[in-house]
């Protein structure tokens, strides 16, 4: 197995990493190839998941988190800087078999180094019972691209926080209890996350494929052409239909149906048995047409007191509502 090796190194956006690893299963040819990167906080989201559904966007706005799509399916990840991801391409066209070869190679090279490591389900490689890993992969012409995290250290409170997409997990077995069933690699080795991805890649390459400028600049067009588009970033979502609910003392309960077209409410219906005083539909809920779906548009789309539409309505409890916000 080749490691592949970028001409100078710096930091880079996931979709730079992402349009890589594409690079490189369409243009170098033969054999297997790896490569492992870190990023800024970021969140990535499965090919055919609905972001809404999946992302905390205005936790990721408030602490500097960025979006990005990638083309593989699976479920959405949590990546920064303390923890490694890793790319492997292989000319092996059947992607089972690729996965199946690339999980299991990490499996034994954490076992080498002492942790008490194995394959689980599909995707997920655990150590001492708890997860370490989560991995995807898609097929290509001929190749095949098997990517994903390795958590040597993270930032427990951004992963959990910015990601919702077991909303009723989480709420039903409690923050403290996912905190418990995922583990941190620096907590069973010995080593620093140079030492390890030194240790990896010693492990399992036996020689290097350096990229030139050249290579790098056609990475950065297909970063730029697909990984950094908006319509791929959003994936082009059909119209798809919300449902929040709270009860609110003082005013009820509340269920709003909100048919969304990608980040973008386009219409919201609201039910429930509140008290309406005045016209909620004209005065609150087209309002709310074509505003997109984040805490701060939709304060600046509404009245600034709802009490006197909605009996005992709050503004900040409607939006939190609306934003699964401390509901």
């Amino acid at each position: 197995m080749q490691y592949v090796v970028l001409p100078e190194e710096k930091t880079r956006k996931v979709s730079f990493y992402l349009a890589m690893e594409e690079y490189v299963a369409r243009n170098v040819q033969g054999g297997d190839y790896l490569f492992c990167w870190q990023v800024t906080p970021s969140v990535i989201v499965g090919r055919n998941q609905l972001i809404a559904n999946e992302v905390n966007l205005d936790y990721c706005r408030k602490h500097d988190i960025s979006l990005f799509r990638r083309k593989s399916g699976g479920g959405c990840v949590y990546a920064d800087n303390d923890n490694v991801m890793f790319s492997f391409i292989t000319a092996d066209d059947n992607v089972g078999v690729a996965f199946s070869r690339y999980i299991g190679a990490m499996v034994l090279m954490l076992k080498r180094l002492g942790a008490d490591a194995s394959a689980s389900g599909r995707n997920d490689i655990m150590v001492d019972g708890k997860k370490v890993s989560g991995n995807a992969f898609y097929h290509l012409p001929g190749r095949s691209i098997v990517h994903g995290t390795m958590l040597y250290d993270t930032d427990m409170d951004n992963m959990l926080q910015s990601i919702t997409p077991t909303t009723d997990k989480l709420q039903s077995k409690g923050v403290d209890s996912v905190r418990q069933r995922i583990a941190l690699l620096k907590d069973y080795l010995d080593l620093d996350i140079d030492e390890f991805k030194s240790y990896i890649r010693k492990g399992l390459c036996n020689g290097e494929y350096v990229l030139t400028k050249t290579d790098v600049k056609e990475i950065e067009d297909i970063e730029r052409r697909v990984y950094l588009t908006r319509d791929f970033i959003l994936g082009n979502n059909p119209r798809y239909t919300l449902t929040k609910r709270c009860r609110i003392e003082g005013t009820g309960s509340l269920e709003a149906h909100i048919e969304m077209k990608g980040e973008t409410i386009r219409k919201v219906e609201l039910i429930g048995d509140f008290f309406a005083i005045g016209d909620f539909n004209s005065s609150i809920l087209r309002r709310l047409e074509n505003v997109r779906l984040n805490r701060t548009d939709i304060s600046n789309a509404l009245p600034e007191r709802l009490d006197d539409i909605i009996m005992n309505l709050k503004k900040d409890d409607f939006v939190s509502l609306l934003t699964d916000e401390n509901f």
